[in-house]
Parts: structure tokens; C-alpha cells; sequence
């Protein structure tokens, strides 16, 4: 019992508290580094060293990637995400916002905040996750996190606003959990009644669904097994399996194009962001200037 309520608290832990730094590499990078058998090996170094929790061996493959691709902002972001999971906040912002002036993307604005938001910097937090969702809008943790960043600022509609524009994108009970959170937080007895009501209808709704394919798997095995029912009854639970089966497969199609339309239009987004940014970029960093940065944070953490 004891295990099972400590699993309960780390699960909780990790879900509302620990700070979910975006991975997503940018593709045209990742390109690169697959047709240099030398920096794949050096990037699939640094993630298995990653995955082991060995930050040196990491930090020393990405940071020896970017000294032969001077401009590879998915190794900046990578650097950035390890430097921020070992709270060396000064240079993972540093490396968030190199890959952020190399290649305009979501993911490394999005990092930019969570260190922002850790660090107390409530303000440029809100800022960074804004920018973000106005390059990739269709991420909802992307709005948790604007949202969290709201309350700190004392914007408690805006905050609610982001949420729901959260459950809207995926209708959970974990975006729900977070709306209980900051009424809990403001002590609003009503609305905390209310989002309540909508967790539990969400999971009765799922627990009753669970149940109904539970009891309908339980028929069908007993009427292959014992043959029961009648012919008709038989033909008409073949007809709905069917119909069923169908309808399951046309859900799945939709879905499937859906999602490929978010992500042909995610991606006309980015491309568009990126070429706004170039052009309106002030003071591009260039390849005189990137590889000194490289090597300032190399010298200051005595890698390499």
C-alpha cells in the first residue's frame, strides 16, 4: 500500500512540477547530421549519453558537433536542454537563444521560458511561451506552461483562457487537474465545484466506456465458445463488429489527416516564422561569430 501511494506522489511529481523541456530537433539539421557519418555518430553518442544520465559525455559530443557545424541549432538546443536539466541556467538560455537566432522554432522559445519560469523570471517567461504558440499553436503544453506563467503574474483570466485553450486541444483530465490547481489556488469555491464535476463526468465517462468494451469482449468470446444466441443474433453481432470495425477505421482515417494537416500547417508556420526572422533580423549571428560563442561556452565550462 505504502509503495503504491509513494508511485502515486512521483507520478504527481513529475506530471505538475519537474519542467518538461521540448526535444523536438529541427529537421533540416537532423538532415545534416545524417549525411556526416561523423557527427551521427557524435549525435547518437550524445543522446544514448543522455538517456544514461551522463551529462559530461554528452555536453563533450554536442559541443564537439557544433565545433564541425557551427550553425546546428538542434545541437544548441540539445546543449541547452542538458545544461537546464543540470540548473546551469545561464549558459542553457545562452544555448536556447543561439538555436532560437540560427533557426526560428517553437521549441527552443519554449525552453527559453521553462528556464525563465524556474529561475522566477515570471514576465520574459509569459513572453517566451507567447512567442511560441503564436510559431506552433497547436501544442497544449505549450499553453499549460503560458498558463502557469500568467497566474504567477497575477493574470488569472488569461491564465484560465490558456487552459481551456488547452482541454480544447486535448480534452483530459491532467489540463483540468491544472485548472483545479489555480482556483484552488485563488480559493474559488465555484469554479472549483464545477471543474470538479467536469473530472469526474470525464473519468466516469471513461470508466464506463472501459466497462462497455469489457462486457461486449466478454460476449463475443462466449458466443464463440457456446455458439449462443440465435442465427439472427449471431448475423446482427457480426453486422455491428463489422459496422463497428468500419466506423473505428474511418475515425482513425480522419484523425490520421487531421494531425498530417496540423503538421503541413505547423511546418508552412515555422517555414514563414523563419523567413520573417532572417529578414527582419537585426543583428544575424554569422559564421564568424557563432563557432566564438561555441568555443566561449566550451572555454567556460573546460570542455574542450
Amino acid at each position: 500500500m505504502l509503495s503504491a501511494v509513494l508511485i502515486l506522489v512521483l507520478v504527481i511529481f513529475t506530471v505538475f512540477f519537474i519542467p518538461n523541456y521540448r526535444t523536438e530537433p529541427e529537421e533540416d539539421d537532423i538532415d545534416n547530421i545524417k549525411k556526416d557519418p561523423q557527427l551521427k555518430k557524435l549525435w547518437s553518442l550524445a543522446q544514448s549519453a543522455m538517456r544514461e544520465r551522463k551529462p559530461l559525455k554528452a555536453e563533450k559530443a554536442l559541443l564537439t558537433i557544433l565545433k564541425f557545424d557551427e550553425k546546428n541549432a538542434a545541437a544548441y538546443n540539445r546543449l541547452g536542454i542538458l545544461y537546464a536539466k543540470e540548473k546551469h541556467y545561464k549558459e542553457a538560455i545562452e544555448c536556447f537563444e543561439i538555436a532560437q537566432s540560427l533557426d526560428n522554432n517553437a521549441s527552443s522559445l519554449h525552453n527559453v521560458g521553462l528556464i525563465y519560469y524556474e529561475t522566477g523570471k515570471f514576465e520574459k517567461a509569459a513572453m517566451a511561451f507567447s512567442q511560441a504558440i503564436e510559431i506552433e499553436g497547436d501544442q497544449p503544453a505549450r499553453y499549460i506552461a503560458y498558463a502557469k506563467a500568467l497566474e504567477k503574474l497575477g493574470e488569472r483570466n488569461k491564465a484560465i483562457d490558456a487552459l481551456e485553450t488547452a482541454y480544447s486541444l486535448s480534452p483530459s483530465t491532467v489540463v483540468l487537474r491544472h485548472l483545479l490547481e489555480l482556483y484552488e489556488n485563488n480559493e474559488d469555491v465555484v469554479n472549483i465545484e464545477i471543474t470538479k464535476k467536469r473530472i469526474e463526468e470525464i473519468q466516469a465517462m471513461k470508466l464506463a466506456k472501459e466497462e462497455s468494451e469489457k462486457a461486449a469482449k466478454a460476449k463475443r468470446t462466449r458466443a464463440i465458445r457456446f455458439g449462443t444466441g440465435t442465427k439472427t443474433d449471431r448475423t446482427a453481432a457480426r453486422a455491428n463488429r463489422a459496422a463497428a470495425k468500419t466506423a473505428a477505421k474511418q475515425q482513425r482515417a480522419t484523425e490520421k489527416a487531421e494531425r498530417a494537416s496540423a503538421r503541413a500547417t505547423a511546418k508552412t508556420q515555422r517555414a514563414a516564422a523563419k523567413t520573417a526572422a532572417k529578414t527582419a533580423r537585426k543583428a544575424p549571428i554569422t559564421s564568424g561569430n557563432v563557432p566564438a560563442q561555441a568555443k566561449k561556452i566550451a572555454k567556460k565550462r573546460k570542455i574542450i
